[in-house]
């Protein structure tokens, strides 16, 4: 059985207005569907069925437009954030109780296809407390900010790349709820920094996945985006 999905659709999307002053990311028009159709249609095809928004901006209209997720055949919950939002971090700090001791995060504006099973059976084979996908990028898609050797991550850093880092951070984690304990409920953090502090303990697996990613969270990806689940759709 397959470990439930953390998708963190909580955030403004100050890059995308004015189209985000209205509706959240997680609806914004791709391919004719909103973009959360495209995610949980992509996860229920990789057999992944257990699925939690965490909302938060906006978040009462993801879970209209969405609902119980019964027309992918998929079990859809919501978390949201409370009176402040609270990063991406604590957002699924607050979410654990709806979580199982293991699951998977993805961020609520990337379109990822890869291998979902594969990396899951890594992450369990690994130990680790935690374990991240990351793909060979060499800035082609956004700046590079993983230093990955072998099959290590020996750096991570989001805003301080540096220019020996080649790879990225392909945008989909797994973690055990205890790689959360330490942090404080409610409080607003964001998940790199997790992953800063469980790379320092030496409890972060490293995973490269083929391929690319895609995301909305940009004007230039957005499009890009668009273009490509467009061209899918037509020669569907």
């Amino acid at each position: 059985m397959s470990l439930p999905v953390a998708i963190l659709s909580g955030g403004v999307a100050a890059r995308l207005r004015p189209i985000t002053d209205r509706i959240p990311k997680s609806l914004v028009e791709v391919a004719g569907r909103p973009f959360a159709e495209h995610q949980v249609e992509l996860l229920a095809k990789s057999g992944l069925t257990d699925i939690v928004f965490l909302v938060s901006h906006l978040g009462d209209m993801i879970r209209q437009a969405l609902g119980d997720g019964s027309r992918w055949g998929v079990r859809l919950r919501y978390v949201f954030d409370g009176p402040r939002r609270l990063g991406t971090g604590g957002a699924i700090r607050r979410a654990l109780p709806e979580l199982s001791g293991s699951f998977l995060v993805l961020y609520g504006d990337s379109y990822l296809e890869c291998d979902y099973g594969a990396f899951e059976r890594a992450f369990i084979a690994g130990g680790k407390m935690a374990a991240m996908t990351v793909c060979r990028n060499d800035g082609q898609w956004d700046r590079s900010n993983v230093l990955f050797a072998g099959d290590r991550i020996v750096r991570y850093d989001k805003e301080r790349p540096g220019p020996e880092m080649q790879h990225i951070d392909y945008g989909l984690g797994a973690f055990r709820a205890a790689a959360f304990a330490a942090w404080p409920v409610d409080g607003r953090f964001d998940l790199a920094s997790v992953y800063q502090d469980l790379l320092a303990r030496d409890e972060l697996l490293g995973v490269e996945v083929p391929g690319r990613f895609y995301e909305i969270g940009s004007p230039a990806g957005l499009e890009e985006t668009r273009g490509y689940l467009e061209a899918k759709r037509t020669s569907a």
